[in-house]
């Protein structure tokens, strides 16, 4: 079924999987084939294909895209966060960075101010999904140049995206410094044939020819060539509902057109995004939960995580940065510490190409032309270090739509000092002056950890499956089972884990009992 066409309500699926992004469309791939029908439910609709995709004055002065729901802090201030709600989820507005965690972010360990702890699933369980992830978006990179690359069974199929003269030039001035910059693996469609059109504008914009490989593209589309997958957009989730012993899942409540419907299903999948999915469920307290679903650990909704991202602008007074696809170049040298300072820790890479209007929406006091100049004569970088779990770091459901974000950062003063450090680093490699700008929890990209996964249910709402401990029937696929955040972008992480969970329920509930019926397995999986 199209996303156009009108879902049946009558219709019961075998599958339910609230939320197009990369979780929900990598367990949607990998169940295509069973032949088990599939609802995925998207409160967005598909992104239009038209000239703003590319406005950086509409995507971020008039905040064209940006969803219009609004978050308030602790304070009582509301405001618009920066989520995306459309067909594919935030991967449609990402910049391709896809990272594979390291060994070490899999164990516990233990920060200036906090502990992040060890994920009940470890990197070598993860690993061959990563290298399908790869696969599956088309990842482009050189795992040899990364001195914290962790083993690998396959290497990449791609060859990584050349640098262009402005980004050469600094990668080779880092070596001069004694670092090891490498190409950073991107997903996108570079190269003789590709779609690819180097543009200009890819990170924090919709890519209008395709070439940017995101959770549609990649992973929705493919699966909606499959007849028993369909996709009904335009529709919130307002809740789950339990049955009667409140253990198993028997319907969801969605909402699309003013009307308000119910759709049961034997299994569903939520991957709404990590806030999202934890206001789901908090949302969808009942007598028998009565703090919300899958909560009896009450967790759902804490351990907010967002990275400390802190963007690094090095300006050339005398010379305009021509690049066209900035993001070749990362440095993960202080990945796991700078020398004598282990706390201070994390990964370097580089920022898409700033436009003035977009410095104009972080410091609207700004003239236009100082602005545009700053663009036109900056190379960008981002600084990103891990953000430590804390428990008082939460969201929770306010009104009908509305959702409260009480944030405490973990480790913050430590990223500050790999900032400082970065910052030097930069005026010996060329650039005499250097601004920063931080990003905080508003723009909420790298958004995790609010229904973590865990061994002890009274610690984790998930277990290594991303199951909820609490129902037979539920999974939470997206960032929020992140125990920790790690010190990189989550979207690769998050797809290697989806498919993780994917082959896991086709191997455990579903078999063909011939060619055209599908039954679903009752497991041994004991909560």
């Amino acid at each position: 079924m199209s996303a156009g066409k009108q879902w049946d309500f009558e219709t019961k699926p075998d599958v339910v999987i609230i939320g197009s992004g990369v979780g929900g469309s990598s367990v949607a791939l990998k169940l295509a084939a069973t032949g088990a029908k599939i609802l995925i439910v998207e409160r967005g609709e598909k992104l239009p294909n038209e000239p703003e995709n590319a406005d950086a004055e509409a995507v971020f002065v008039q905040s064209r895209y940006r969803t219009t729901d609004l978050y308030r802090d602790e304070t009582g201030r509301s405001y618009r966060p920066g989520q995306y709600y459309y067909v594919g989820g935030h991967t449609k507005f990402y910049g391709t960075a896809m990272f594979r965690f390291r060994e070490r972010d899999f164990a516990e360990v233990v920060h200036e101010d906090g502990v992040s702890p060890q994920w009940p699933v470890s990197y070598s369980a993860l690993e061959p999904f990563y290298s399908e992830a790869e696969s599956l978006f088309g990842v482009r990179g050189r795992a040899s140049d990364d001195p914290t690359d962790p083993p690998r069974s396959a290497a990449y199929r791609h060859e990584a995206i050349p640098h262009e003269p402005v980004i050469g030039k600094v990668a080779a001035g880092f070596a001069r410094l004694g670092l090891h910059p490498f190409h950073m693996p991107s997903a996108i469609d570079y190269g003789p044939g590709g779609l690819c059109r180097r543009c200009g504008t890819c990170d924090a914009f919709a890519c209008r020819f395709d070439a940017k490989g995101d959770a549609e593209t990649r992973l929705l589309r493919p699966a909606l060539q499959h007849p028993n997958v369909s996709l009904l957009t335009g529709a919130r989730v307002r809740r789950l509902i339990s049955g009667a012993d409140g253990r198993e899942i028997v319907a969801a409540e969605i909402e699309r057109a003013g009307e308000i419907r119910t759709t049961g299903a034997p299994l569903f999948i939520l991957s709404a995004g990590a806030i999202n999915s934890a206001l789901i469920l908090l949302r969808s307290a009942d007598e028998k939960n009565p703090d919300g679903i899958a909560n009896s650990s009450g967790v759902v909704g804490r351990y907010l995580m967002n990275h400390h991202l802190s963007g690094l602008m090095g300006l050339m007074p005398f010379a305009v940065n021509e690049t066209r696809f900035p993001k070749t170049l990362s440095i993960n040298d202080f990945y796991h510490g700078l020398p004598g300072d282990e706390a201070a820790r994390g990964n370097v890479q580089m920022l898409g190409n700033i436009q003035g209007p977009m410095i104009r929406a972080a410091y609207p006091w700004m003239p236009g032309f100082l602005a545009n100049l700053l663009a036109r004569h900056s190379v960008n970088f981002l600084v990103m270090s891990e953000d430590t779990p804390k428990y008082e770091s939460r969201v929770r459901p306010l009104e009908e739509y509305g959702a409260e974000v009480i944030y405490r950062p973990g480790d913050r003063k430590a990223h500050e000092r790999f900032v400082r450090h970065m910052r030097s680093l930069l005026k010996k490699n060329g650039f005499p002056i250097v601004l920063g700008h931080s990003f905080g929890i508003e723009g909420p990209s790298h958004q995790c950890g609010t229904v973590r996964m865990g061994n002890d249910p009274k610690k984790s709402a998930l277990d290594e499956f991303c199951r909820a401990h609490d129902h037979t029937n539920l999974y939470v696929v997206d960032a929020g089972f992140f125990p920790s955040s790690a010190a990189l972008n989550p979207a690769l992480t998050v797809a290697a884990q989806a498919l993780r969970v994917g082959e896991h329920l086709r191997e455990s509930r579903f078999s063909r009992r011939n060619s055209s019926e599908i039954g679903i397995k009752e497991t041994n999986h004991v909560a």
